[in-house]
Parts: structure tokens; sequence; C-alpha cells
């Protein structure tokens, strides 16, 4: 890694074509401007390990979570996602029997 030491105002030049510029600095926070053509993606750090936390959570979905998904979509009956049966403790009446 290399470490620099920059003013306000001062650049960097990374290849022919990404340009760094120390905008400004603010307490223990340094604003820096990219300056990189298009196809170059510039990401947060930060952002990309959240991002990345999610999609293996979201990758580790429970069954529960499928049923409950079906459900709102439509695609399976809502007693997918009931819980467990309960057991009544009256009889069932037999409506052939009246």
């Amino acid at each position: 890694m290399l470490v620099l030491t920059r003013k306000s105002g001062e650049r960097l030049l990374i290849g022919d074509d990404i340009v760094l510029t120390v905008l400004d600095t603010r307490g223990d926070g340094v604003r820096i401007g990219i300056d990189a053509p298009k196809g170059v993606r510039i990401q947060r750090e930060e952002i990309v390990r959240a991002v990345t936390e999610s999609n293996v959570a979201a990758s580790q979905a429970t069954l529960d979570d499928e049923n409950r998904i079906k459900a709102a979509l439509g695609l399976a009956p809502a007693a997918a996602i009931v819980g467990p049966i309960v057991a009544v403790d009256s009889p069932v009446e037999d409506a052939s029997s009246t």
C-alpha cells in the first residue's frame, strides 16, 4: 500500500485516466473527488460489505420464509404460513348423526 500525505486541492494520478483530488479535510474525515472513465466501477467498501452480508443472509432463508413469500404471492395456500394445528377440547359433532 502506498501511503501519501496530500493537502486540499492536491491530486493523485492513477494510470493515464484516473485522477483523485483532495477536496477538503474536516476533523478525521477527508473529502475526495474521483475523475475516472464511466467503465471504471467505484464503490465504497462498507457498502459492498453490507450488500454481501445481506445477500448471504438472504441465501440462508428458511422453509418458513419461502412459504410466507409464496403465500404473499398467491402461489401457496395461506395455511402454509400458519403455525401448528392446535387440538380443541370439545368433541366435533358428526353432521350425519342429526
